[in-house]
């Protein structure tokens, strides 16, 4: 069985090097100044790779631009250029670039067709030694992958290993691929049959794992966790973006935490368990509330989703202000039980958010958006909200999602029912409470039985 390692610029990504945190700029990529400013940032912050949007050939030249701009200051981190649907854009772009992102399935309706700009694609990254990672998301598979299979995690699969066989075709295997989800069950699903089919076929690609559009704040931090520390404990995934509606620098310390925890085994939580049955209590001395959160997430995220255990109570002490306060007392406890259970799909005690992380293409303040969503929708229960940044990738992306609010840009929102868009145009200022408004007259006309 052969298991490769991807070149992405400086970068291995493989079995032979540590696990690569990463994180992906939100400035317009038109925007040379503040693209490059960021990028300044997010390389001190010790992101390994960054990744910036270049939605179409209009935008090669910026990308080219930053690259130069970096490497004159002596920033040699490498780029990776996100495409969604221009196979042009992909093809004009890789000489530029230490890696493209795309999903090869989006570039053409016709099977056939996508298949012979993919290997265009190939043809110019082998000159040019740029990687390739192939990034398919649950929700974004296209109509011929989910009639044969289903929107289902084995489709996600089943699209990848389509891909990856024409690129061992092509003699080409400086490949990384990943399947993500805002659904923590649907995502280690997928890399779990994806890392065995590659293993049956004896041709095992790097992984970059991570949870898609998690959110923000303790609830985006968590489920990221689950799902990323469930896949890493299994040795699946070689490197890691943690997807966090806020800014791309706060992604990288989880991220770190996650590459330590599972490579360099600093195994550091102070936990002692006892179990009755399938309940576990778990006592913990943390040195902060931040460390307690990530640990609780990756010590018994894998054991809920998997159903080994049905619930966790949370006790002792975790230190804040040189203090040390009572998880239980202070309600800490049964606020990380809630996220927990909510994170790994079990119990829900508040809607479940889809949130982008926002990109080049966000053309409006989605961090506002997604609190102002948060503030009015709240005390709703069994229904899942997705924010999304743009009107681009943001009804594809949502899956999962009963409902959708999408930014149009020049100040609207979209908002979504599904996949069916049901007001359009509306003005920000108005739209969380639209939202809100369609949410409760739909709860009206079908109640829970």
């Amino acid at each position: 069985m052969k298991v490769l390692t991807a070149q992405v610029g400086k970068v291995r990504i493989g079995p032979d090097g540590p696990i690569v945190i990463q994180t992906m700029c939100n400035t317009h990529t038109s925007d040379v100044e503040a693209t490059v400013a960021q990028c300044r940032r997010l390389a001190r912050a010790g992101s390994q790779l960054i990744r910036i949007t270049c939605p179409g050939l209009q935008d090669v030249p910026a990308m080219k631009a930053i690259r130069e701009r970096l490497r004159a200051e002596g920033i040699d981190t490498p780029l990776v250029a996100d495409i969604h649907f221009s196979s042009e854009t992909a093809i004009a772009v890789a000489p530029y670039v230490e890696k493209v992102r795309i999903n090869p399935g989006n570039f053409h309706k016709d099977h056939a067709e996508a298949c012979r700009q993919f290997s265009r694609l190939v043809t110019v990254c082998r000159e040019h030694g740029t990687a390739i990672r192939i990034g398919l998301n649950h929700g974004s598979l296209g109509s011929r992958i989910t009639e044969l299979y289903g929107n289902t995690p084995y489709a996600m699969a089943q699209a990848a290993m389509e891909w990856l066989r024409l690129c061992a075709g092509e003699d080409f295997f400086n490949v990384v691929v990943s399947l993500k989800s805002s659904n923590t069950l649907v995502m280690v699903e997928a890399y779990r049959l994806l890392q065995q089919q590659m293993e049956e076929e004896g041709t095992v690609f790097p992984l970059h794992v991570g949870v898609t559009e998690a959110g923000g704040g303790d609830s985006g931090r968590i489920k990221s966790c689950v799902g990323i520390s469930t896949l890493l404990s299994e040795g699946i995934g070689r490197t890691v973006r943690v997807s966090l509606t806020e800014d791309p620098e706060d992604e990288l310390p989880v991220a770190r935490y996650l590459a330590d925890r599972y490579d360099k085994k600093l195994f550091s939580s102070l936990c002692n368990l006892s179990l009755s049955g399938r309940e576990a209590v778990a006592t913990y001395d943390a040195p902060s509330r931040e460390k307690l959160l990530l640990d609780v997430a990756c010590d018994f995220g894998k054991r809920l989703l998997d159903r080994e255990l049905d619930n966790v109570v949370f006790q002792g002490t975790y230190r804040e202000d040189g203090k040390d306060i009572s998880i239980g007392e202070s309600g800490l406890g049964a606020y990380l039980t809630d996220e927990l259970l909510q994170a790994t799909r079990r119990r829900f005690y508040k809607p479940e958010y889809i949130a982008c992380p926002g990109c080049g293409r966000t053309m409006y303040d989605l961090q506002a958006a997604f609190e102002a969503v948060k503030a009015r929708t709240g005390h709703l229960r069994d229904v899942v909200i997705a924010v999304m940044g743009c009107i681009v990738n943001g009804p594809g992306e949502m899956a999962d999602a009963d409902w959708g609010y999408v930014g149009e840009g020049g100040g609207k929102v979209t908002i979504y029912r599904g996949k069916t868009p049901l007001l359009r145009h509306v003005p920000e200022a108005e739209a969380a409470d639209r939202l809100l408004e369609l949410i409760t007259e739909s709860k009206r006309e079908n109640p829970p039985e």
